[in-house]
């Protein structure tokens, strides 16, 4: 049936001989697990000591920290207008055309029709109206019936999933290769409930069907892993599908598309709409800069014979996107990259009925995104086993975000307001300071740069039917309280996380609403 059913089969998941997987010993795992509470605590301490007893070390480093986030912000926006470019030449591309030129030019691309896409869809608590949506997406797709099986990966804690699943099964038979469902069971042994348990769950599945049953090969099947409120931008099965037959390197290789957290905008709460903004822009920049290191993030693509030769979805993992990227660097000796697709997808806001719920519900998919600190120990133990330096530099990229947004949040928020509260004379006379102009002009750049990705975020958007100029002017609210929203909703239930962590403690998983 297949003609590239000859081709080597990679060992198996769980074989020893597969993977050579980094797991950091115990003693490793808490102590780096611990180091970005640990480190927030100190800058805590440090601020408290430098107010009282050195001021003015203390306006020298914090003007200092302000202006290496005011340059990352002015390095974002470059990037990000970069990406803006490229998604606009991205979007008038033909795909297919694009894949015949290259085949013509490259002698080992594969044919069209023997990529096949395996798209897993982990749902947990989702409306079927919701999954009903994203399915409609991915049906649309004009060889969806041809070449594409949806794994639909409930979890067992639902106690209606299996009934919504095989009501969506029926639905959509006839819409993809296969619609298949998985139910992963709770309370497994040695697994952290989560996406990379059920991952790991439906995989086993949906290889089970389409290689042993159907003859498949790992090397032609690319898996798409999806939130239950992605929406897929229309051409990006077409590009992946192009990209996967035409490159090289199409076996050590993630696709990673944009997000833009559009999908809910105008019935999300406003307060939101500026913060989620903020994280597209920066999703986009990440992805279109060539100075940083991006990393797979919520929704990505990579081949089922690289997840076979790096061992799998972790199933007691939590970050499922890094601790797989970083699991698979290991495996590969740091012979990994990851391939920008500049198609952007839609994702929900989360939302909630009120504006307290809303901003708590906000607060705990932080405080469960912020567990992917513990990926700082991964990183660590996989540059100790790649040759070369591109593992520590992975580990700082993994490092860097956690330990900024948490121990430099601490020094940057108690270090600009302790000391006008404990030493308001000394503060007074020092307005035309450098170190305090220098504090000034960082924040102003940073508040710039954020308002210029809101006014990219409102231009990107769907129309708004009615009410427009009202949106507009309660976004502008929300967006002058954006560092108060930064603090409640990103700041505090990071650090809550980060402590937990150094307690040797995990935080209690909770799904968050996003309708």
């Amino acid at each position: 049936m297949n003609r590239l059913r000859s081709l080597p089969r990679p060992l198996r998941r769980g074989s020893a001989a597969s993977v050579s997987d980094p797991r950091p010993s115990p003693g490793l795992t808490r102590a780096a697990n611990g180091v970005p509470g640990a480190l927030a605590g100190l800058a805590a301490c440090a601020v408290v000591w430098g107010t009282l007893s050195a001021p003015t070390a203390l306006l020298w480093s914090t003007a200092l920290l302000s202006a290496y986030l005011a340059l990352r912000f002015m390095l974002a926006a470059l990037a990000w207008a970069r990406g803006l470019r490229l998604i606009r030449q991205w979007e008038r591309r033909d795909w297919r055309a694009e894949y015949d030129r290259r085949r013509r030019a490259r002698s080992r691309s594969m044919a069209w029709q023997d990529v096949h896409h395996l798209v897993i869809l982990p749902s947990v608590n989702e409306s079927e109206a919701l999954l009903s949506r994203s399915l409609d997406r991915l049906a649309a797709w004009p060889d969806a019936a041809r070449a594409m099986t949806v794994v639909l990966a409930m979890e067992g804690t639902d106690l209606v999933a299996a009934d919504r699943a095989a009501r969506l099964q029926r639905r959509y038979a006839t819409c993809f290769r296969h619609t298949l469902t998985t139910n992963h069971p709770a309370n497994l042994s040695g697994e952290v409930r989560g996406k990379s348990a059920n991952l790991a769950w439906a995989t086993r599945h949906a290889r089970n069907v389409l290689v042993d049953q159907e003859g498949y090969s790992p090397k032609q099947i690319v898996v798409t892993v999806m939130d239950a409120d992605t929406l897929w931008h229309p051409a990006y099965f077409d590009c992946l599908t192009t990209l996967f037959a035409t490159e090289d390197e199409r076996y050590t290789t993630f696709w990673q598309a944009p997000i833009r957290y559009q999908g809910n905008i105008w019935t999300a709460h406003w307060l939101m709409r500026p913060l989620h903004a903020q994280a597209s822009a920066w999703e986009l920049a990440y992805l279109a800069a060539p100075w940083w290191q991006a990393l797979p993030m919520s929704s990505y693509s990579l081949s089922l014979s690289l997840l076979d030769s790096s061992g799998g979805w972790a199933t007691d993992a939590v970050a499922d996107e890094w601790h797989m990227y970083i699991r698979s660097f290991s495996a590969h000796q740091g012979h990994l990259r990851l391939q920008p697709i500049f198609l952007p997808f839609l994702a929900h806001i989360v939302s909630a009925d009120t504006v307290t719920q809303t901003l708590l519900a906000r607060c705990r998919q932080t405080i469960r995104h912020a567990w992917g600190a513990e990926e700082i120990g991964h990183a660590m133990r996989s540059a100790v086993h790649t040759q070369g330096m591109k593992g520590w530099r992975l580990a700082l990229r993994v490092a860097h975000d956690h330990l900024l947004a948490g121990a430099g949040a601490v020094w940057l928020g108690l270090g600009t307001q302790l000391p006008v509260l404990l030493a308001p004379a000394w503060w007074r006379v020092q307005f035309s300071s450098a170190p305090f102009l220098l504090l000034q002009v960082s924040l102003l750049t940073v508040a710039a740069v954020s308002a210029l990705f809101w006014w990219g975020d409102w231009r990107s958007r769907p129309a708004l039917q009615a009410s427009q100029r009202q949106s507009f002017l309660s976004e502008l609210i929300g967006l002058l309280l954006l560092p108060a929203l930064t603090a409640w909703c990103v700041t505090l239930p990071l650090l809550y996380a980060h402590t937990c962590l150094l307690l040797g403690q995990r935080p209690r998983f909770q799904a968050t609403p996003k309708e």
